[in-house]
């Protein structure tokens, strides 16, 4: 068979309400020069008739056992025979010149790999437009930072303005310098955009000012443990890629300093917490104990 233009990979998992209009975003490409790899991670609802209700010919199905969505990307990206390899989540949904809008600009910029920004979307499809929105503040908060920089690594050590997985449009020569995905549950997609980067040097390029992704934002959401996983996540995957653009010579004076940065933060938030239970217990002794508890904090005694 003739290899396609591009693979598109769906890591599907129980959105049968969303997938249809995922796939249809794909065929519907303004190029048709593609490959459909939709892997369906175990569904347990009817992802799977909604997919195999499809005749096409570029679609290929298959299922797995449950293995979150990581590994389910990586056996999707290992069957791509495509030039280019692009990921979308089974509730996103690309705008129909997507492909035809990065595939230009690779080839007049000589990029690796290419981002857009994206439209946030609720449940039903309504485009959520409100600036005051707090997801809406997030994402114009870290597209600023990387505005006032111009600098595409500084702008994701501040926080990922890619938003998602089905952000990326990638040659498949970066994916092969990248490798897989690895095993972080929420910030997978993260930690790949900081690998692609180093993987390929000034080759991941920002489509800045052309929104050719609809991203859904569910509702309902409650906090979690989720929220102090993804937290810790973060940090983790900020400090290693901090440290990897850092000369070798460099980064062991860096991880010092920012291991003790922490540790005034931890410091700080617990002589808060003991001042604050002090004023409750007894005004009177605030200045001794605290004192007290400042010098245990500083190892003195």
């Amino acid at each position: 068979m003739t290899k396609p233009l591009v693979s598109v990979v769906i890591p599907a998992y129980n959105h049968e309400r969303f997938i249809g209009a995922g796939i249809d975003s794909v065929l519907n490409q303004s190029m048709d020069d593609l490959e459909l790899i939709i892997v369906d991670d175990g569904s347990t609802d009817n992802t799977a008739e909604v997919i195999k209700a499809y005749n096409d010919p570029r679609i290929s199905y298959t299922w797995q056992e449950n293995q979150d969505a990581y590994n389910t990307i990586n056996r999707g990206m290992g069957m791509a025979r495509g030039q280019y390899i692009s990921i979308l989540n089974s509730d996103d949904v690309y705008t129909t010149d997507r492909f035809e809008k990065c595939l230009q600009h690779i080839e007049q910029t000589g990029a690796e790999v290419a981002f857009s920004d994206v439209i946030p979307v609720d449940d039903e499809g309504n485009e959520l437009t409100e600036p005051g929105f707090g997801w809406n503040l997030w994402h114009q908060k870290n597209r600023d930072y990387y505005f006032q920089h111009d600098d595409v690594y500084i702008g994701f050590l501040n926080g990922n303005y890619m938003v998602t997985t089905s952000n990326l449009f990638m040659t498949h020569e970066a994916v092969q310098k990248t490798g897989q995905f690895t095993s972080l549950r929420y910030l997978h997609d993260y930690d790949y955009i900081f690998r692609l980067m180093l993987a390929c040097p000034g080759k991941v390029s920002y489509l800045h000012d052309q929104q050719l992704l609809y991203y859904r934002i569910h509702g309902g959401n409650t906090l979690s443990e989720a929220a102090i996983t993804g937290r810790e996540q973060d940090l983790e995957v900020i400090e290693k890629y901090m440290l990897a653009s850092l000369p070798e010579e460099c980064r062991e004076r860096a991880r010092t300093g920012s291991n003790r940065l922490r540790q005034l933060e931890r410091e700080i938030i617990e002589v808060k917490a003991e001042l604050a239970q002090l004023k409750q217990i007894n005004p009177s002794s605030l200045g001794r104990r605290a004192i007290a508890k400042a010098c245990r904090m500083l190892g003195k005694h």
